[in-house]
C-alpha cells in the first residue's frame, strides 16, 4: 500500500464527524445549528449532557490513533511517513469530506493521535498535556484556553524525549493548527464575551470544543 493512500486513509478516518453523527442518530439534531455550532464534544455536551461528551471525546481520539496502529501492523516504520499520517488524521476532523470540509477543533483527536504516535513517550506526553489541560481549563474556566497551551507543551515534551524531528514538526504543526481554530474563541476572551465552563449559555457566542 502506498504511503500517500494510508495518508488519505487517515484523512478518511479522521473526517469520520463523530459528534454530528451521534446527535443526528440519538437526537435528531444537526449539531451545527444549536449551541456553537461546532460539531465536536464541548457542542454535544450541551446538547446532550456530559456522558454523551464523554463518549464523543474517546471516539474523536480513538479515530486519529486507530490508523496508526494499523499502520504499524502492516509494517510502516519510517517516522515521516508515521508522523504525516498522524498530521492527516487531525486535517480529516477539523476539515471532514463529508461537513463540506468544516469540522471541530481538533483537541481530542489531536490527543489520540499522539497517544498512539510514538508509544510509549509519545503517550506520556499525551498523558502530561491532558493533565496539563485540566489544570488549567479548572484554573481559567476556559476550555480553549486549556487546548491551546496543553497542545504546545507537546512539541517541548518530544524535546525532552528526543523524539525524531517528524513528530516534533508534526506535534508542532498540531497545536498551532489548533491555535488558528480558536481564534474566535482567543478574540472573544479578549472582549470577555468567551463563555466560560459551568455557565449555561448555548449560545453562538460560546464556541470553545474539542
Amino acid at each position: 500500500m502506498s504511503y500517500w493512500l494510508w495518508i488519505f486513509a487517515a484523512y478518511l478516518t479522521g473526517s469520520f464527524p463523530t459528534g454530528y453523527v451521534c446527535a443526528k442518530v440519538f437526537r435528531g439534531v444537526d449539531i451545527r445549528t444549536f449551541g456553537s455550532g461546532n460539531i465536536g464534544a464541548t457542542n454535544v455536551g450541551r446538547l446532550m449532557g456530559r456522558p454523551w461528551a464523554i463518549g464523543v471525546t474517546i471516539v474523536d481520539m480513538l479515530k486519529g490513533g486507530i490508523i496508526l496502529i494499523i499502520a504499524r501492523k502492516a509494517g510502516i516504520e519510517s517516522p515521516v511517513v508515521l508522523a504525516s499520517i498522524a498530521f492527516a488524521s487531525i486535517c480529516g476532523h477539523n476539515f471532514p469530506l463529508w461537513l463540506n470540509f468544516k469540522g471541530g477543533k481538533g483537541v481530542a483527536t489531536t490527543y489520540g493521535v499522539v497517544f498512539f504516535m510514538v508509544p510509549p513517550w509519545s503517550s506520556v506526553a499525551a498523558l502530561i498535556a491532558g493533565g496539563i489541560w485540566y489544570i488549567v481549563m479548572r484554573w481559567s474556566k476556559y476550555v480553549s484556553v486549556a487546548s491551546i497551551l496543553s497542545l504546545f507543551t507537546l512539541p517541548l515534551l518530544f524535546l525532552l524525549f528526543h523524539l525524531h524531528v517528524s513528530n516534533i514538526l508534526a506535534v508542532s504543526f498540531m497545536a498551532i493548527l489548533a491555535l488558528v481554530r480558536h481564534r474566535n474563541n482567543i478574540a472573544r476572551i479578549r472582549r470577555g464575551e468567551e463563555g466560560r465552563v459551568g455557565e449555561i449559555s448555548p449560545s453562538k457566542k460560546d464556541d470553545a470544543s474539542l
